[in-house]
């Protein structure tokens, strides 16, 4: 990786992109430090360490979310609001016949899309800090107008993320969304790293002590090897392509292959997962006290039943981004049309279930890799009282996201290659 990065620095238009994704992240980080009044954000740290949900969506905005800054929704109403708007389009024609129209549909539903980012900003925003019982109402002399500002605050940071992301998507290096996520979380980590650091310092070290913090760096490790290798990991179906004569000339003949990845959809289901789960409660925050509130957050989080849903809707999410980003009935026709076939598949149908057969074995074991992932810091902390510093999810995301965007900068400089080449 540091390698690709010192090519990528000697080309000056990519030079110029990745200086450009390093303001854009500092700008985003500045932006974090900017409180929001009329809060008690000793409440809402201590709300935050209690709930393992809290608790990842504090490591993705980079510890924001208990400091209760402007940032401290981060970019997950935008998330919120890309799933609806994906889950509508199925269900509303409209919508549909948008998304078929080309690049002037897709520009209507992203529109759209920010629309609905503002308004599920504001009500999360309100919903999440009632709900903590953390708002102080006399902050400007009425409960409403305190909330209206709370709301207002925080619905801004998440607008001025959403507009950074996209600026990174569109003028920097990797996907912009991916990176404000992964910035936030080695913000976490490196503030985890450097409270630890510290506290060799002024705690006593004990053995036990020593022993847990190297069996916690080899964890780490394992992980990041398990996450790379199953990252990086793809099936690769084989195909024949026939011989024809064009003209004087051969043509066709030669043996390739379909790469299929054993995770397709990256850390998308892990996202849409945590933020669905996490919309509820902020809905039912507005009926603070009442059975289903206190049933929600009493009962049912932290729970092994909230954990089973949350690895039930990982896995659901698997299945429902790899069947929009994966089509094998038209990979079988633009195969059958150039003259290629599986070996011991015929073409047509059976080239078409055999794919789908192999697309959805995949996936099953992705999504269920990444639901283990997601689930098990809480249950260490159920089962065997072990509180981890991070979730293995968190690294799950820093590493995919840092290996995407190596993959990207890698084929940037490639095409580059071959323009000075030509």
């Amino acid at each position: 990786m540091l390698e690709t990065l010192r090519n990528a620095w000697r080309i000056g238009e990519l030079r110029k992109k990745i200086l450009y994704t390093l303001f854009m992240l500092l700008l985003y980080r500045l932006a974090g430090v900017i409180p929001v009044a009329g809060i008690d954000t000793a409440q809402v740290a201590n709300i935050v360490e209690q709930y393992s949900l809290l608790d990842f969506m504090n490591t993705m905005t980079g510890s924001k979310l208990s400091e209760m800054t402007i940032m401290a929704m981060g970019i997950q109403p935008y998330i919120n609001a890309s799933i609806i708007m994906q889950l509508l389009t199925v269900a509303i024609p409209y919508l549909e016949n948008l998304q078929k129209e080309g690049e002037e549909g897709r520009k209507k539903i992203a529109q759209y899309t920010r629309y609905a980012t503002v308004i599920l900003g504001f009500v999360q925003a309100v919903g999440l800090v009632v709900g903590m019982g953390a708002m102080r109402s006399d902050t400007f002399g009425s409960p409403f107008i305190t909330s209206m500002v709370i709301g207002i605050s925080m619905a801004a940071g998440t607008t001025l993320a959403m507009w950074i992301g996209e600026r990174i998507t569109e003028n920097g290096i990797g996907n912009g969304i991916s990176l404000l996520i992964f910035a936030g979380i080695i913000g976490s980590l490196f503030k985890w790293c450097a409270n630890g650091i510290a506290s060799l310092f002024t705690t006593t070290v004990t053995v036990g002590g020593i022993v847990t913090a190297v069996l916690l760096i080899v964890g780490i490790l394992i992980m990041v090897t398990a996450v790379t290798f199953v990252d990086m990991g793809e099936r690769r179906v084989p195909v024949q392509y026939a011989k024809k004569m064009v003209g004087r000339k051969m043509y066709g003949g030669q043996s390739t292959h379909i790469p299929l990845k054993v995770n397709s959809t990256g850390v998308l289901p892990l996202i849409f997962a945590f933020s669905i789960i996490q919309f509820p409660g902020t809905i039912f925050a507005f009926w603070q006290g009442s059975g289903i509130s206190t049933w929600w957050n009493n009962v049912f989080m932290n729970s092994i039943w909230q954990q089973l849903v949350v690895a039930l809707m990982i896995v659901f999410f698997a299945y429902f981004y790899t069947s929009i980003t994966f089509n094998p009935i038209d990979i079988a026709k633009n195969m059958q049309q150039n003259g290629g076939t599986i070996p011991g598949i015929r073409q047509g149908k059976p080239t078409s279930d055999y794919l789908s057969r192999i697309s959805n074995r995949l996936t099953l074991f992705g999504g269920i890799f990444l639901a283990v992932l997601a689930t098990i810091p809480t249950l260490a902390t159920i089962w065997g009282g072990i509180h981890l510093p991070f979730a293995a999810s968190s690294l799950l995301i820093a590493v995919s996201v840092a290996l995407e965007t190596t993959r990207q900068l890698e084929s940037q400089m490639l095409m580059r290659h071959y323009k000075g080449f030509l």
